[in-house]
């Protein structure tokens, strides 16, 4: 069991910048696939930014690429999502997420998952 404690997201102007950090419960993090998705209200959940055990691969969604950058500490159990140049469309509820490192870390398909944390972006 992982348990995944999201934090960073706050209220901020349009085309700030904003750093989301997750924090991941388990002695073998470095075995975990780890992504961020968004849900907005009214619409579905959507991916946005994974990387795989090692952090030296990662993928993100045309909406998001060249703005947003995800990383990760395997050494402090942290994954992180540099976000850039923030709009409105952005404004969302950010999930951490994570999986074995036995699955391919580009599909959406996600096990553990954390409680979520609120970015605003005012216009």
């Amino acid at each position: 069991q992982v348990q995944l404690v999201e934090s960073g997201g706050r209220l901020v102007p349009a085309g700030a910048s904003l750093t989301l950090s997750c924090t991941a419960s388990t002695p073998t993090f470095h075995f975990y696939h780890m992504a961020w998705f968004r849900q907005a209200p009214g619409k579905e959940r959507e991916f946005v930014a994974a990387i795989d055990w090692s952090g030296d691969a990662t993928t993100s969604s045309d909406s998001v690429k060249g703005r947003f950058t995800i990383s990760r500490d395997n050494a402090k159990n942290m994954v992180y999502l540099q976000m850039k140049t923030l709009n409105p469309e952005d404004a969302a509820v950010y999930f951490c997420a994570a999986k074995l490192y036995i699955n391919n870390f580009r599909t959406p398909q996600y096990e553990y998952w954390g409680q979520g944390t609120q970015v605003t972006v005012s216009s």
